[in-house]
């Protein structure tokens, strides 16, 4: 029974650089125009060639998502993105618009194209029709249970791609009003606002300036504010049910987010093929160690959103936009070697504990004895964006390019 594709998110080149070291078989990308997360870095025409190019380079494939709902001034420019897709050797075409999708099979019918979840594909019915499309993959909608995913599997021979973590939208499929609304950032156009993060508090109508709390607690509530979707623990069922790419959302995520993740997930791919994939469900547990892992990375707490069956008030935050972490990544590897060079992301101190990830869940814990900048000066403390180099007790003895250093934080 094969393994699904990892495929990763990537906001940007470190990004994609970060989700390949830790292990993502396929990333997706978006570029400047017609993506869905417009505030996300991206990509420009030239960037996304040397993207696939560095991708293809480390056996990794490469898929850009055109998942706007266009309208018609879009279009224009729609024809000459595609060819520049197609010359640039992008692996695929992500699209949830019938209209650009119709674009994209006349101007460059030798590219696949994958059908994004905004398409919120939930019956075999819509899966035989974008299948006639030419649709070679789906994304199937993030409302669909376990035993529907494996009801549409047994049913068709396209691609089947499944959301198994990262945010949800409090919308179907994604497909969310809400920003247009309150801030005039319309979200199906890659302008998301994220209002459901945002904190509300209840009036009526007939009592100006008299809040109610919609759950007991003075403050408001985050009404809208769903916890993460997490599948971690199932994917030995996905696997089974004959998934072809298990999918993590986060573009606009940190790159410590991205590396982190993908990692954990491909840890926990390859923990079950080489513990065997034909264990029942209920024998199918992954050792404490990947719980561990798993709450050192920042998240609105886990939901499994509607796997088993439909979601309710506990898939919920209610008192905040995130979960509180003790965990902070404090840099990324830029030159190896027993003294490593890095480019901060949180300030390190002589004297800091920090943990280096290495691929799988091999983490190393090393203590900062000495370090200095890019003219060989000491340092006490170095700050965030800057390159400094670390002297470690012990030295590492596998620190690699673009892997990640974190730490600890202070209570």
């Amino acid at each position: 029974m094969k393994l699904p594709e990892l495929l990763a998110p990537a906001g940007n080149f470190e990004k994609m650089q970060t989700a390949i070291h830790y292990g993502a078989d396929g990333v997706y990308l978006g570029g400047k125009k017609f993506s869905l997360r417009a505030h996300a870095t991206n990509f420009g025409e030239e960037e996304i060639a040397q993207a696939v190019a560095y991708a293809h380079g480390h056996g990794v494939k490469v898929y850009t998502t055109i998942n706007i709902f266009a309208h018609n001034d879009d279009l224009a420019e729609l024809p000459k993105y595609l060819t520049d897709l197609r010359d640039a050797k992008v692996d695929g075409l992500i699209i949830s618009d019938p209209g650009i999708l119709a674009v994209a099979r006349r101007v460059v019918p030798e590219l696949p194209i994958h059908l994004s979840t905004q398409a919120n594909v939930t019956n075999l019915e819509s899966v035989r029709f974008w299948a006639g499309q030419g649709v070679k993959r789906l994304n199937l909608a993030r409302e669909l249970s376990l035993a529907e995913i494996s009801a549409i599997r047994q049913a068709t021979e396209t691609e089947l791609e499944i959301f198994v973590h990262g945010a949800l939208c409090i919308s179907y499929s994604g497909r969310c009003l809400l920003s247009l609304y309150l801030t005039g950032r319309d979200a199906n156009q890659g302008n998301c606002a994220h209002p459901c993060r945002y904190h509300y508090r209840l009036e009526e109508e007939k009592r100006p300036g008299q809040f109610f709390p919609v759950e007991e607690d003075n403050r408001g509530t985050y009404i809208f504010n769903a916890k993460d979707l997490c599948l971690l623990n199932r994917l030995p069922e996905l696997i089974r049910a004959g998934a072809d790419s298990l999918k993590i959302e986060g573009r606009m995520k940190s790159v410590y987010y991205v590396g982190a993740i993908t990692r954990l997930y491909r840890a926990a791919l390859d923990y079950w093929a080489s513990h065997g994939l034909a264990q029942p469900p209920s024998d199918a547990t992954l050792p404490a160690s990947f719980r561990e892992e798993l709450l050192k990375i920042g998240s609105r707490g886990y939901t499994e959103n509607f796997f088993d069956q439909q979601p309710t008030t506990v898939d919920m935050l209610y008192n905040g936009p995130l979960i509180s972490y003790d965990y902070a990544p404090v840099g990324i590897v830029r030159q190896t070697g027993l003294q490593p060079i890095i480019e901060t992301r949180n300030p390190i101190e002589v004297g800091d504990r920090l943990e280096y990830l290495g691929r799988g869940l091999n983490n190393t814990a090393h203590t900062v004895l000495c370090l200095t900048d890019r003219n060989g000066a000491l340092l006490t403390r170095a700050n965030p964006n800057s390159l400094i180099t670390l002297t470690l007790d012990p030295a590492p003895a596998a620190c690699e390019n673009n892997g990640l250093f974190r730490k600890k934080m202070a209570s």
